[in-house]
């Protein structure tokens, strides 16, 4: 199997911040660990700092702006990691599913793979 790129669906969404943070956290984890198998992971969660950003600025984002935002992604990505459920994850999960790629619910279920080489690796020392 070649190295794809798997996009990490799960809440992003909380009562509190610190909530929201965790879901953020755990995203990113997540994502890591799916590096760390050999594959590219997309983690919509990062754009957990441009949504700060764009409260101070005064730019009105909302939720489904967000989904429009990541959803060009889903279509982009191989697979799909189902980290958790939520109205969005679940959205992302169903777009997967009906454009016929590969739903990973655990880390375990992802397989190891030796990370083919990018442009980025031929630039690199």
């Amino acid at each position: 199997m070649k190295c794809m790129k798997i996009y990490v669906a799960g809440p992003y969404t909380g009562n509190t911040s610190e909530q929201i943070e965790e879901n953020v956290r755990n995203a990113m984890e997540a994502g890591l660990k799916i590096w760390k198998k050999g594959h590219f992971p997309y983690i919509p969660h990062l754009t957990h700092w441009p949504d700060i950003l764009s409260r101070e600025l005064g730019i009105d984002m909302d939720w489904a702006d967000y989904m429009r935002w990541h959803a060009p992604w889903v279509d982009d990505c191989d697979a799909l990691f189902l980290l958790g459920e939520s109205k969005g994850s679940l959205l992302e999960l169903q777009r997967a599913i009906e454009e016929n790629k590969l739903v990973f619910r655990s880390i375990d279920d992802i397989p190891e793979v030796s990370r083919s080489l990018t442009w980025a690796d031929t630039h690199l020392e």
